[in-house]
């Protein structure tokens, strides 16, 4: 089976936590636990996020000096290679010596008129107190949002409409590989206007929904959406709340859910079942076996018939 593993940023980073190289592969090597049976028996690849890693390394450049401050595009090459160094060697010491993995650096491809340029709203670095991001948001132009009770930077977050070397993760496969790639949604890039020039992108764009773009051009049999959460959750933290078994793509409003956290994931399981015809399933990297088992999480498929909720 080929399948599409999409990592959350808690797999990488957990909030509160110091974003300390150490604590990163520690976060890492847990996640590479559940993926590794899946390397040895399937077709596998991993797309994760980089939200707080892209965030510090702004910070990070911007502090150095006024004329050091990288841009998104070139922020997210750096840390699909590094967060894919970390994946590799962590998964690479639990899967036979014979298994074969590969980061590979892909370029995204967005609309350069995506709406998304006006309304930001992709979370990125760490979260900062009120006073904080109003500081920010004074000294560099940066706009906030609130991320539970604090504030955190946001940026444009257009749609995905291509994985430019889509056809190398499928050569990979073909020979045996495990591939990571798409990492934090790919490196924003779009065709200069009226020409066929691919430029970088100031934006980050959702990893889920770029990988639910990738898993519908490589054929993937199941897109895997992983979350630090069992599934998706009608009316979450109140009385009411009940788990989402199983819905039809139509039947799951994306709407209802926040932008910046769940909306677009249950966007992209849908839009990869639509396309595909296949199951996309949302839920934690712990019952990856159950999800491949046909249990466990949210599996959004069009064979199903309206919404089943426990």
């Amino acid at each position: 089976m080929r399948i599409v593993v999409a990592l959350g940023g808690n797999a990488l980073q957990r909030r509160g936590e110091p974003m300390t190289v150490e604590g990163q592969r520690h976060n890492v090597a847990l996640a590479c636990i559940p993926l590794a049976p899946v390397a040895e028996r399937h077709e596998l690849v991993i797309s994760h996020g980089n939200g707080p890693q892209v965030g510090l390394l702004a910070l990070q450049a911007a502090a150095y000096d006024d004329v050091s401050i990288y841009p998104f595009d070139v922020l997210g090459a750096q840390t699909e290679g590094m967060i894919g160094y970390l994946i590799e060697q962590e998964l690479g010491n639990l899967v036979p010596q014979d298994k074969r993995l590969a980061t590979l650096l892909t370029m995204t491809l967005v609309d350069a008129a995506d709406p998304a340029f006006s309304n930001p709203t992709k979370f990125v670095g760490p979260v900062y107190t009120a006073e904080q991001a109003e500081k920010l948001a004074e000294q560099r132009g940066w706009a906030f949002r609130a991320d539970g009770d604090k504030q955190r930077r946001v940026v444009p977050s257009p749609i995905p409409r291509r994985i430019v070397e889509v056809e190398a993760v499928e050569a990979l496969l073909d020979r045996g590989y495990v591939v990571v790639c798409a990492g934090g949604g790919g490196i924003p890039t779009m065709y200069s206007p009226g020409t066929t020039t691919l430029v970088g992108v100031e934006a980050v764009i959702d990893k889920d929904r770029a990988s639910a773009v990738l898993a519908t051009d490589l054929g993937a049999d199941l897109l895997v959406i992983a979350t630090d959460v069992d599934g998706v959750y009608l009316d979450w933290g109140t009385p009411q709340q009940r788990r989402v078994v199983a819905a039809h793509p139509d039947a799951l409003d994306p709407g209802l859910f926040p932008a910046g956290s769940m909306g677009p994931k249950v966007e992209a399981a849908a839009d990869f079942a639509r396309a595909s015809g296949r199951t996309a399933v949302i839920g934690s990297l712990e019952q990856l076996s159950s999800i491949l088992a046909g249990d466990g999480g949210t599996r959004i498929s069009v064979q199903t018939e309206g919404m089943e909720t426990r």
